[in-house]
């Protein structure tokens, strides 16, 4: 039965469903009076009673009001910040279970969006799900600092995060200490941590004016092992440079895996990285093959993969423009290519290039399977054959994963 009541222009109504399954971005998908029902912190086959906060034609969004019958996988999530903080989502669900409900959302995403049938086995490759973040950005408000709440720009405050590092736990507890010293710079709006667990780099991410040298030296007074500026990665036996706003991956457990699982047994006498960021995928790849051209728009990242190439006495040619430009300008394609994109994958205009080319094998290494399905499709479409498919568990206690493809022109 439905109760109903009307509120600021909205019919807002408790109601009960079953969950059916979980879905790309965290929620929970049910079905009501044909209309999908999307819900949060939920698991499949429970029997919640949940409160409608938005609706729309076809959809309804909603936030679990009763849980009446739980799944009997269901956990006591041990972060007390879990619901509010907008970080994790799967908390309240085995890891085992998190690596299923992940496959199944790539499954589907991949048969929806690109009309394509994966692989009959895709490998999984996880490791410890808790305290993996090398890497966490944080917001500051009214002498607390924090994440943002789900769906919101509120700031859920922190004294710790089960997810990020040792050393990171560190740092946070010491800039909270610091938030009430009169030399803590108030309009400092936000900021980002990055540890390789020896050193601490310490980024402003937003602020309402500049800030201050001495508020750095300040930092480096109270927290140990401040790098200065650029950090530096230990990657296998290279040392990666990272400087302030290059992009760098963040599960300090798995990037070498992450690597191994890309590369595989590729080798052979040309090979180009496009996405390359500080050469992370590089570095490895001028090992296997006699010819490397690394592709990156971003100049911080560009200034960081020269050096890195240079100090472990590597070739690699170093380009600095897009995806698309490079490509449109190549005439011919090397042996075996390997994409980094952003969220928003590929896009049409890089397959095409890539269509045109016409390297022999392909790896794609995606963090969205929507925007992966959709480049797989045109790829597919192209005459490529998806060889292998891995996914990639980087984010643990969060509906986001990485995907790795490997494909051969047919």
């Amino acid at each position: 039965m439905l109760s109903w009541k009307k509120r600021r222009n909205f019919i807002l109504r408790d109601f009960t469903v079953t969950i059916e399954k979980l879905v790309y971005g965290g929620d929970g998908l049910a079905r009501l009076d044909g209309r999908v029902v999307l819900a949060p912190f939920v698991l499949p086959q429970e029997h919640v009673r949940l409160q409608a906060e938005v609706e729309k034609p076809g959809l309804v969004r909603a936030s679990v009001h009763e849980l009446l019958t739980p799944s009997p996988a269901r956990q006591r999530a041990p972060c007390p910040y879990f619901e509010r903080c907008g970080g994790c989502h799967y908390q309240h669900a085995p890891h085992e279970l998190q690596l299923q409900i992940k496959r199944s959302i790539l499954l589907e995403e991949l048969r929806r969006i690109g009309k394509i049938e994966p692989p009959a086995d895709i490998a999984i490759v996880s490791a410890e799900p808790w305290h993996y973040r090398n890497r966490v950005q944080l917001h500051l408000q009214d002498r607390r600092i924090g994440f943002r709440e789900g769906r919101s720009h509120e700031l859920c405050a922190i004294d710790h995060c089960p997810i990020a590092s040792p050393r990171l736990n560190e740092t946070i507890a010491i800039l909270r200490g610091m938030l009430h010293d009169a030399r803590w710079p108030h309009f400092l709006k936000s900021l980002e941590l990055f540890t390789n667990e020896s050193e601490v780099q310490l980024n402003v991410l937003e602020t309402a004016r500049p800030v201050a040298r001495r508020f750095f030296e300040w930092c480096a007074e109270r927290i140990p092992s401040l790098a200065p500026g650029a950090l530096d990665y230990p990657v296998g036996g290279d040392r990666l440079r990272v400087s302030g706003g290059s992009f760098f991956q963040v599960n300090r457990y798995l990037i070498e895996q992450l690597v191994e699982t890309a590369l595989s047994s590729e080798r052979g006498t040309s090979a180009t990285d496009v996405y390359a960021g500080v050469g992370l995928f590089s570095m490895a790849m001028a090992r296997r093959f006699e010819s490397v051209t690394a592709v990156e728009s971003g100049s911080a990242a560009m200034r960081d993969l020269r050096f890195n190439a240079e100090r472990a006495g590597l070739t690699v040619a170093a380009v600095q423009r897009s995806a698309e430009e490079y490509l449109r300008n190549l005439p011919a394609a090397p042996e075996f290519m390997l994409f980094d994109p952003p969220r928003a994958g590929l896009g049409k205009a890089v397959v095409v290039e890539v269509a045109r080319l016409r390297p022999r094998r392909l790896a794609i290494v995606s963090c969205d399977p929507a925007t992966l399905a959709r480049d797989l499709a045109g790829l597919v479409a192209a005459g490529y054959r998806i060889e292998r498919m891995t996914l990639v568990d980087l984010f643990p206690q969060t509906y986001h994963f990485e995907t790795v493809v490997h494909l051969a022109a047919q």
